[in-house]
């Protein structure tokens, strides 16, 4: 499909802009757990207090045993009461991460919806100009990304907000003058990982752009094998993959670094405040009679009060991958998808056999429909200028009619606008200037839906999915009967290689037909096509890719499928429009002529020059 840009690199998203907005927005897909995050937030506050408490049993035991007043019972007392208490923190955490683990894949499973819903919605114009790799990147590596964030690193940071405050609560208890040392160390420790932070967030965005791109190259590399083979292109592509590889391994070089100093800049710092706590703490307990139980459990809390803030520091790299990752599925989101049609818009439906034009009531401006209701599908273009790009303009002037009925035929040189002018029909793109009419109805007036649902068409680049030969071919008419998809196929000329396959109409295709010659699944497009029944039937070099016998054993299948249909067709073998009732020459956007065949031969132009092989074709 043409289009400037198709399959280009992707945008540049730079540093994270919206840290706050994508992390709202994230929210905003576990608020239908709140429920099942109630216990997961009550369990990691039973898990952080069984933490605590547990520690703070070892101020009596010491006491009791440093003081020779304890017994072997109150020992045995205190252990079985430190094991409750421990016991009690193990239940809640495996609970806590059994719950968050379906809560974060529910999340995962509504934002892959919405993105592959908002996909759905899209213009054309965005996968033209968008690299279809990088496109699969944001449902992969980018979903994964927040994925791991919402597994792990919210009840990380849930427990360890919850475990920071309690612990600096009872060093207040334990010892205000130790406190104080640890309050002043807790500044040094944040601008450190603050300042590491920074850094390393640039470089996980980074990454993940750099990631998106390798895997844009390798999906068009791969699905252009065969190309590759034939131009002896392997090395070439193997320096290109290089190239890609290399410039992801040095953004990774860069998160991985910054994200690794992070544990090593927090755990020294951690160490310097541990042992100013020890030293400060053995001095109070000569001069001022701090006991011994004290001391211990106050630096096993200063070990304690630092853990959370180390480990939440070494989870930055895994917050700043699933934020880069976050923004670039947001932003695909957040682009302008196909406008809403109005409510007064026109759609197309059947009744005993008939096509009829649905106008909403209060549409007085299409009133003459309601008193001719059959729809013909009579398609006229009056002045259509058309550009991709709005400074460069594709289609200039164009002017054309198709009755119902008729085949109306494209030709000229790859570029003139043909396969332009049926996207336009189908409203892909929508005009600059001029109209296009549909029994005298604007396509901007025709619900976008409906529109489509009654043209077929039948491209050069065959595309089939996943399931069975009929499946594919009831995709053109869902509830088509199996009855009428074997009479789509006879019309197509793909009923005899079908019954020829395995399993007949129940063969599994493999991935885009590939146990399938490429004249053979362009014929079950065909059928495809046949099948829906569509009054509007688009050709866009429907048999560039089946053989000349085949060819025309299909032409009578054409004929009948084109029959009664208004049919447009794009064709670089002219052979197969011969019989077109009018043939539209294009050349850089304009038509130069205009005719059947046997008039266009007789002016001797254009057409005359490529029918006869005088002139280069395309």
């Amino acid at each position: 499909m043409p289009g400037p840009g198709r399959n280009k690199g992707m945008r540049a998203f730079g540093k994270p802009q919206h840290t706050r907005r994508t992390i709202k927005r994230l929210a905003s897909y576990l608020e239908h757990d709140k429920g099942r995050l109630a216990i997961v937030f009550f369990c990691v506050v039973v898990t952080a207090v069984s933490s605590l408490a547990g520690s703070y049993m070892l101020r009596p035991v010491i006491n009791g045993l440093t003081s020779g007043a304890g017994s072997i019972a109150f020992l045995a007392k205190a252990v079985f009461v430190m094991l409750l208490i421990f016991a009690a923190g193990i239940v809640s955490q495996y609970l806590q991460a059994r719950i968050m683990i379906t809560v974060a894949q529910d999340a995962l499973q509504r934002l892959r919806g919405d993105l592959f819903a908002k996909t759905q919605k899209l213009p054309v114009r965005y996968f033209d100009s968008h690299n279809h790799g990088d496109i699969m990147s944001r449902f992969t590596n980018d979903v994964d990304a927040v994925g791991e964030m919402l597994n792990q690193t919210l009840v990380q940071i849930l427990l360890g907000v919850i475990s920071i405050v309690g612990t600096f609560l009872l060093m207040l208890y334990t010892n205000i003058w130790l406190t104080l040392v640890t309050v002043v160390m807790l500044p040094l420790m944040l601008k450190a990982g603050q300042s590491v932070a920074r850094r390393s967030r640039k470089y996980y965005q980074a990454q993940q752009e750099a990631l998106g791109a390798l895997n844009g190259y390798v999906e068009e590399t791969v699905t252009g094998q065969k190309v590759v083979k034939v131009f002896c292109h392997e090395d070439k592509a193997v320096e290109a993959f290089e190239r890609y590889n290399k410039e992801l391994q040095a953004k990774q070089l860069g998160a991985q670094f910054f994200g690794g100093m992070m544990g090593p800049v927090m755990g020294n710092m951690s160490q310097i405040n541990y042992t100013l706590t020890a030293v400060v703490g053995g001095i109070l307990c000569v001069l001022r009679g701090f006991d011994i139980g004290g001391l211990t459990v106050f630096v096993n809390y200063s070990r304690q009060f630092s853990r959370p803030i180390n480990e939440l520091s070494m989870q930055m790299n895994t917050i700043f991958s699933a934020l880069a990752g976050a923004e670039r599925v947001f932003a695909v989101m957040d682009e302008t998808q196909e406008a809403e049609d109005s409510a007064l818009a026109l759609t197309i439906g059947e009744k005993d056999g008939k096509w009829l034009w649905n106008v909403p009531s209060g549409n007085e401006k299409y009133a003459f429909k309601r008193e001719n209701p059959d729809f013909h599908a009579e398609i006229v273009l009056q002045d259509v200028t058309f550009g991709y790009d709005p400074d460069k303009t594709i289609l200039k002037h164009i002017t054309l009619y198709a009755k119902p009925g008729q085949k109306i035929a494209f030709v000229g040189s790859t570029g003139a606008g043909k396969t332009t002018i049926t996207n336009l029909i189908n409203r892909f793109y929508d005009i600059e200037s001029g109209s296009i009419t549909i029994d005298g109805v604007d396509v901007m007036d025709i619900s976008r839906d409906s529109l489509r649902s009654h043209v077929a068409m039948v491209l050069q680049d065959t595309h089939l999915f996943a399931g069975t030969v009929m499946e594919n071919i009831r995709y053109g008419r869902l509830d088509a009967t199996d009855e009428e998809v074997i009479q789509a196929a006879k019309t197509a000329s793909a009923h005899s290689f079908i019954m020829r396959l395995e399993h007949g109409y129940d063969t599994v295709l493999e991935g885009d037909g590939a146990n399938l010659s490429q004249g053979q699944r362009q014929l079950l497009n065909i059928a495809r096509a046949a099948v829906s029944r569509a009054p509007i039937l688009i050709l866009d070099e429907a048999t560039s890719s089946v053989d000349t016998r085949t060819e025309k054993h299909i032409e009578h299948g054409m004929d009948r499928l084109m029959a009664e249909r208004t049919t447009l067709v794009i064709a670089h073998r002219l052979s197969t429009v011969r019989n077109a009732n009018a043939i539209m020459v294009l050349e850089n956007g304009e038509i130069i002529e205009r005719g059947d065949h046997d008039v266009l031969l007789e002016q001797k132009g254009r057409y005359y020059q490529l029918y006869t092989g005088l002139s280069e074709l395309e």
